[in-house]
This record gives structure tokens, C-alpha cells and sequence, in this order.
């Protein structure tokens, strides 16, 4: 698969940095092709009205943030909205599902909007209600009382569902929609700020659509059901979000612990219900947070209805459980990713013979066991900074500078404070069964 020279760049960029890159990365995903049906299943299920809860386990360096990127690219190219939010003690406390809904808005995606999309997304919406008025013949395009009228009258129509439970979605729209059409940019922004659940929304732009105070706990969740059917009409076939890290809830104060849990059952329970038609809700952690005794166990429905049992041989996981398992990395796999990144930094090189020549499999393979055995031996937890060695350490150095040749002039150096807690504790362990990666 050949990619634009700004893909390119982005996955190179991030890979750069140390991080995992937001597109395109079906380019070089290795070891995910036993889920792809079944996910595209689910996506299917989705777009057809449903709503589906996954379940991703995995240890740390298996690729549990990589994976759920993949699954949301691969959502997006079929035309889905999706969000990714990093669960966070002090940042996203799980039990406070204002916080997350106002989290999931601000990183709401598209194809073409990668960051902040709900703009885009409620003026696409408000053009289709238009198009669909003008499309019965009972309104002419010139006539903008009438247009405006009964583009309100459909949208009303549309949100009745939503306007039922929280009559104040419908409200923001219509204000946002009304200061738009006076040229009230001010006001406008406003009404959308507090429709994605910003706090501090001035009072004037509150008057102005009719709404009060900030959206609560249980609002959010409505709110959430107005945002899938905006999405729905404007022609999003559903939302795909990722609660990305829940296993730090199990490090917050119990009854904090408690209440998070209990929030991620009730989202469960709603998705089940079928509340969310359109919904793709996905939640990634550690192997502790769904067996140990400060994760989902500590919560007896939540642990039942997440049981899946892994006693079998990993090769007949079953990828439609509700919880499905990450295969740690091993070198083999490690390395052929390495293989993929090179051939992409390769195709929009300077010097591209010379990446071929000096920067062959073997090399790749050398590298990655250099930084394995650096962190321990624990291969699982080499891939991010073994991907960062390879693109800042030894591609950039061969493209840039005609005399560099790795083998010579590059030996493999690792800092603590390049590392992550974890990746620091492997380095640090004297031997591989010294390292801890449960909380």
C-alpha cells in the first residue's frame, strides 16, 4: 500500500516522538488479521442501528493503544465519527461521565476533521435537514422564513427521543442555529462550547438558546444520545469510542475506585439496552484491572458480565467475546514491524539505497534485540522505543548525512528519562522475573 507523502510523515513524526500515530496504520499492523472480521462485524452491527461493547486486554507493550487507533482508522474510512479519551485520575476520572462526554467532544474525528469535529458536524447536519425540506417541494430555496421554519419544525421531529430526557440539546441546536443565521458568531460559539460540555459558558450565550447551568452526570449520557443521532442523519453511520487506560482507576482512592466502576457498568448495561443505537464503546487495560482484586472484580456485575474464559490456547481465543486478548510481542514480530516502518521512512527518502543497504532485516532484527536486551530481555516491552531508536537514531542519521553507516558510527544508548515507568523498571530489573507490570 503506497502512502501520500503526508502520511507518510505523520506516521514518521509520531514513531519519531515515541508515540503511536493516528492514521494509516493498517500500513504496518502486524499479528491483528485474526480480529479483522469480527471487528468489521461489529462495525457492520453498528452501522446497522446496534450498539456493541469490546473489551481490550492486553498487557503493557502489546499494542493495546496501537490496536484501538487501527479499529478506529478502519471505522473512520467507513465513514465513522470516533473519539479516543484517555482515562485519567485527576484529567478523566471515569466516574465523573461529564468529564469524558466533554472529553469524547473535544476529540471527536472524522475523515476530514481529525480533532474538534462536532463544528463541522452540526453544520452538515443542519444542511441535510434543509436539503431534506426542500426535497418534499412544499418550500421554495428562496423563500428563508419558511426554509428556517420548517427545517426547525424537522429538527424537533428528529430529536424528539432525545428531547424527551434532555430538552435542552434540542434547545442548543436551535439557539446555535438562530445566532448563526443573525451573524451572532459570539453567541454561536458559545451555545456550541456548552453543547460539547465546556464549563464557563458565559450567561449571555446561554440566554440566548434558552439553556441553563452546566451538563451533569446523567445529562451527559442523553447528550451523548443526541450526538449519535446528529451523526446518524448528517451521514455518520455510527461513533466508535475509546476509553484507552481504565486500569488507573484501580489506583484512585476505593471510593472513587467504586464509583468508576459502577459508571462503566451503567455505560455497559445502556449499550446492552440498546439506548446508544450507533455506538461502538471500546475500553483497553492490563490484564490486573479485569482479574485482579482492585479491577472489575471488585464489582460482581461488571466482572460477570466481562467474563470470558482464557484457560484455552490462545490460538482459539474467540474474537467476538466481549473480551478479546493482545498476543505479547515477540522479537519475530517485533522486527517485521521495524521491516514495515522502514520500507514506509524508505519510500519518500532522500536516500533510499542507502536506507536498504545499511538499514537491511538483519540490522532491523540486531536493533531490536539490542533494545530487548536493554529492557531486561522483556521483548513485550521494547516496541515504542525500539520504533523511536530505529526512525531518530538510525533512518533520520542515514538519510541525512551521505557518511553514516549504523554498524560504525551508532551504538545503542537508552536513557532513564526517555523511558516510561515501565520501560524504566525492565531496564532496571536484574533479572526478567523481577519485573513488575501489574498495579
Amino acid at each position: 500500500m503506497s502512502l501520500s507523502p503526508k502520511r507518510r510523515e505523520e506516521i514518521i513524526n509520531a514513531l519519531r516522538r515515541g508515540t503511536v500515530p493516528q492514521n494509516s496504520l493498517d500500513t504496518f499492523a502486524v499479528g491483528l488479521e485474526r480480529f479483522e472480521g469480527a471487528l468489521d462485524e461489529d462495525l457492520k452491527k453498528v452501522a446497522e442501528g446496534g450498539g456493541v461493547f469490546k473489551a481490550i486486554r492486553g498487557e503493557y507493550g502489546c499494542g493495546k493503544t496501537f490496536f484501538a487507533r487501527w479499529l478506529a482508522d478502519r471505522a473512520r474510512q467507513l465513514g465513522f465519527a470516533t473519539a479516543e479519551v484517555q482515562v485519567s485520575e485527576t484529567e478523566t476520572p471515569l466516574h465523573r461521565l461529564e468529564t469524558v462526554y466533554r472529553r469524547l467532544i473535544e476529540r471527536l474525528a472524522t475523515t476530514g476533521t481529525p480533532q474538534g469535529a462536532l463544528r463541522n458536524i452540526v453544520d452538515g447536519w443542519f444542511y441535510t435537514l434543509e436539503e431534506d425540506v426542500l426535497a418534499e417541494g412544499t418550500v421554495q430555496p428562496d423563500d428563508a422564513p419558511t426554509l428556517v421554519a420548517r427545517t426547525t419544525e424537522l429538527l424537533e421531529q428528529r430529536l424528539a427521543n432525545v428531547t424527551r430526557t434532555a430538552p435542552m440539546f434540542s434547545a442548543a441546536l436551535r439557539g446555535y442555529r438562530e445566532a448563526r443565521g443573525a451573524g451572532d458568531n459570539a453567541g454561536a460559539e458559545g451555545l456550541l462550547a456548552w453543547l460539547a460540555g465546556q464549563p464557563n459558558v458565559a450567561a449571555a450565550a446561554k440566554r440566548l438558546g434558552g439553556v441553563k447551568g452546566d451538563i451533569d452526570h446523567f445529562g451527559a449520557l442523553s447528550f451523548l444520545q443526541g450526538v449519535l443521532l446528529v451523526l446518524r442523519d448528517s451521514g455518520h453511520p455510527g461513533l466508535l469510542v475509546v476509553l484507552d487506560e481504565v486500569e488507573t482507576i484501580q489506583r484512585v482512592r476505593s471510593d472513587v475506585r467504586d464509583k468508576s466502576l459502577n459508571a462503566l457498568r451503567q455505560l455497559i448495561d445502556e449499550v446492552d439496552s440498546g439506548r446508544f443505537p450507533g455506538l461502538y464503546l471500546v475500553i483497553t487495560g492490563t490484564p490486573a484491572f479485569y482479574t485482579g482484586p482492585q479491577g472489575i472484580q471488585r464489582l460482581e456485575p461488571l466482572a460477570q458480565r466481562l467474563h470470558v474464559d482464557f484457560q484455552t490456547d490462545a490460538r482459539f481465543d474467540n474474537p467476538r467475546a466481549v473480551q478479546i486478548r493482545l498476543p505479547a510481542f515477540s522479537l519475530d514480530r517485533m522486527v517485521l514491524v521495524g521491516s514495515k516502518v522502514r520500507n514506509i521512512y524508505q519510500e519518500h527518502a532522500q536516500a533510499p539505497d542507502r536506507i536498504a543497504t545499511l538499514c537491511d532485516d538483519q540490522y532491523v532484527r540486531d536493533l531490536a534485540s539490542g533494545v530487548a536486551g536493554k529492557l531486561g530481555g522483556k521483548v513485550g516491552v521494547a516496541p515504542r522505543i525500539f520504533l523511536k531508536k530505529l526512525v531518530a537514531d538510525v533512518l533520520d542519521r542515514i538519510d541525512l548525512f551521505p557518511e553514516f553507516d549504523p554498524r560504525e558510527h551508532y551504538a545503542l544508548t537508552i536513557s532513564e528519562t526517555e523511558l516510561t515507568p515501565v520501560e524504566r523498571q525492565a531496564m532496571g530489573a536484574a533479572d526478567v522475573d523481577d519485573i513488575e507490570l501489574e498495579v
